[in-house]
């Protein structure tokens, strides 16, 4: 089988975008740019990928780790310059190279792979990826002679204004034979507006040396979108996020408004699921069967069962049990461990803390680094105490605990199972098992205050 090689070009700063932030390393629908990249070419079935960096190449280097090789261009002297800097790691491999930039987060591997056998099918040792748009402005344009064969492709700020009329365009992705490909790149030179080395010109190298070059027309214009302000990036975006909830749609999820619902792309979302309008998703998350996501809800790099219920509330790096509940206007944060059957209930925040089975935490309280047990009732306004200007401590309640409203539970304490706190009590000593602890001023009624007042 041919082997198939990937360039990934990612040096650019990304002038355009106005951001201390790389280009490439934008965020599309919750992944940067090149990694959208980097996961098709691998879906495509590329054996070796090398990708060329430049500013921020550390940062990238992160991102992708073992996932590809890197080649860094020091200078950026263009398209061309960029890929001879893989010439080190590459030149002598026989195969097929496919080229790519880094900021085009919507190509898809069909697409690639529809490039590659494209490409084998017609014995060509070049070709390139094109599309029709309407308004081809700030593309390169594919021009063709009377039988349709490629000829060149003029980049915009060199081409005539007949030439800028064509509307076919080149996306920038290319194939080629890798040992050609090196060797026209020698060839290349900056007799051209910009002054750079344009990898384009590889093809009217080739072209002139009697090779056979085509052209692979894609389906969806879509695709080609290069990401270089802004602009661009919020139309990836939504085009991204369509294709999201289509798929979700597709396999059984009710997505009441489409248009309001943001889901990242590595997400996964179980059948007969319904979620309202204004809801994010993000990051790792995990949603089961038959739950409701309620509107403008977030939640991000959790864990849900099934028949899970989430009213307008808010959930990070949390796991909910099945049949547990939470909000309105209640908040997970990290590392909340939430049991089968419980309920949170409005403006309830908890924070590195687990709730077991069937335990009740109705309203307008905090539960902080706390382990409950089962079957606990943890009255209104409740309070875990867990920080004492300089640590946090732990607190520790048993199962079958009923604890009154407005108690403050200071860690670290331990309640035992069977216990009872008294409403109003601030609770500092360990309550044994079966217990009544109550931790409050005695009331006591002054007679005829208000006669002595002045009126």
């Amino acid at each position: 089988m041919t082997q198939r090689y990937a360039i990934i070009l990612a040096a650019g700063q990304g002038s355009r975008m106005k951001s201390k932030l790389y280009k490439v390393l934008h965020p599309v629908a919750g992944k940067p740019m090149v990694e959208h990249v980097v996961g098709q070419v691998e879906e495509a079935g590329s054996d070796r990928i090398v990708t060329i960096v430049g500013f921020g190449a550390e940062k990238v280097k992160e991102h992708l780790g073992t996932r590809s090789e890197y080649a860094l261009q020091e200078e950026q002297l263009g398209t061309g310059h960029a890929v001879l800097q893989a010439e080190a790691l590459l030149k002598d491999k026989e195969g097929i190279t496919l080229v790519i930039c880094g900021d085009t987060p919507l190509l898809t591997s069909e697409t690639l792979n529809d490039l590659f056998d494209y490409h084998q099918e017609k014995g060509a040792k070049a070709t390139i990826l094109t599309a029709v748009a309407e308004d081809p402005t700030g593309y390169g344009r594919v021009l063709r002679d009377d039988l349709g064969i490629v000829t060149r492709i003029v980049e915009q700020k060199d081409a005539t204004s007949e030439e800028a009329r064509v509307q076919e365009i080149n996306t920038g992705t290319y194939c080629f034979d890798n040992k050609m490909l090196f060797d026209a790149l020698t060839k290349v030179g900056t007799a051209n507006a910009q002054g750079e080395y344009y990898l384009p010109d590889v093809i009217e190298i080739l072209k002139s040396e009697g090779q056979i070059v085509a052209a692979y027309r894609m389906k969806n214009l879509d695709e080609a979108l290069g990401v270089n302000d802004r602009i661009a990036l919020a139309e990836a975006g939504r085009t991204m996020r369509k294709r999201i909830n289509r798929k979700h749609m597709q396999n059984g999820v009710t997505l009441i408004d489409p248009s309001n619902t943001y889901i990242d792309v590595d997400v996964q979302i179980g059948s007969d699921t319904v979620i309202e309008a204004g809801v994010l998703i993000k990051g790792q998350t995990i949603i089961g069967e038959d739950c409701f996501i309620g509107a403008n809800s977030e939640i991000s790099d959790s864990k849900l069962g099934d028949r899970i219920r989430v009213t307008s509330s808010n959930v990070e790096q949390s796991v909910m049990a099945n049949d547990s509940n939470i909000g309105p206007y209640s908040h997970l944060r990290p590392n909340s461990e939430i049991g089968e059957r419980v309920h949170i209930g409005n403006f309830v925040e908890v924070k590195n803390a687990t709730l077991a089975e069937d335990t009740k935490v109705g309203h307008l309280t905090y539960v902080g680094d706390a382990d409950l047990g089962k079957n606990i009732n943890v009255g209104c306004g409740t309070i875990f105490v867990n920080y004492d200007g300089k640590n946090k401590h732990r607190a520790t309640v048993g199962d079958n605990v009923f604890v009154g409203c407005n108690a403050n539970l200071i860690a670290p304490v331990t309640i035992e199972s069977n216990s009872y706190i008294a409403a109003g009590s601030t609770i500092t000593d360990d309550v044994p098992t079966g217990n009544l602890a109550i931790a409050r001023a005695r009331q006591e009624n002054k007679a005829d205050y208000y006669d002595r007042l002045p009126h």
